[in-house]
């Protein structure tokens, strides 16, 4: 996130270079040479303390704070991380900053329900010849955890639990440390399989320890799950999926 973040306020000054400075640029924190790091010791200052984030860089800074100085800014914000679940379904990636949601679950919208499954963890399982009509059913049966299907390597349960088997401290962790790079903020969803008062307490003071600007949802199990059965063929129930290429696709409404 530093290299994006390093490489986003550098083109800025490139087109600012190119094309001038955006209107409002004098008098802002690009202008009083304040760059997003920095605005963490600011918080520090504020709150008189109550704020642990690691403050190490790896990039050249300096030149860029130079570039800066030289020809200011083209944008005023250049980087910032929007909610992505749903997108993320439609094009067959990852959610982005966030744990894989659930390996096998079945999304609703308005266009219906369509299930949803990992298939990077599909194409591991065949390699070790381990996908078949049980698997299918196990993963169904467990909500897409591995945690409980002991044929599936140690490994492999490991690097393929979900959002809901990660604690959320680590979900604030990196949070953390992408935060102070990024000029705007992100959308941070919080994962709780048991919501307590005390964790709920003890993940939020986190969250405002580690400078984060802001959390977005917090979410619990939910009531849609995948329904327990296969078809004769052991296969996922037919259901609709999601395709970026078919330009009827209304799943992600």
């Amino acid at each position: 996130m530093e290299a994006v973040c390093y490489y986003a306020y550098l083109a800025s000054t490139e087109l600012a270079e190119e094309r001038g400075r955006y209107d409002s640029y004098n008098g802002s924190l690009w202008d009083q040479g304040i760059l997003p790091q920095d605005t963490l010791e600011l918080l520090r200052q504020s709150r008189g303390g109550h704020v642990e984030v690691d403050m190490s860089a790896s990039m050249d800074w300096d030149k860029l704070r130079a570039r800066i100085r030289q020809y200011g800014m083209r944008n005023s914000n250049c980087v910032a991380i929007a909610p992505t679940p749903t997108i993320s379904n439609i094009i067959g990636v990852s959610a982005c900053i966030e744990p894989t949601y659930q390996n096998l679950f079945v999304k609703s919208n308005l266009s219906g329900e369509f299930t949803v499954i990992n298939e990077y963890l599909v194409n591991d399982l065949k390699k070790l010849g381990l996908w078949d009509e049980v698997m299918i059913a196990d993963l169904k049966y467990f909500d897409g955890s591995l945690a409980k299907i002991d044929r599936i390597p140690a490994e492999l349960r490991s690097l393929y639990a979900t959002a809901f088997e990660i604690e959320p401290q680590w979900v604030i962790e990196a949070a953390a440390r992408r935060q102070k790079w990024i000029d705007q903020s992100q959308s941070l969803n919080i994962y709780m399989a048991g919501v307590s008062g005390r964790k709920l307490d003890e993940t939020y003071k986190l969250a405002w320890l580690r400078g984060l600007k802001t959390t977005y949802y917090l979410r619990t199990m939910g009531a849609t799950s995948t329904e327990k059965s296969t078809s004769r063929a052991g296969e996922l129930n037919a259901v609709q999926m999601c395709a970026i290429d078919n330009p009827e696709c209304e799943s992600c409404q």
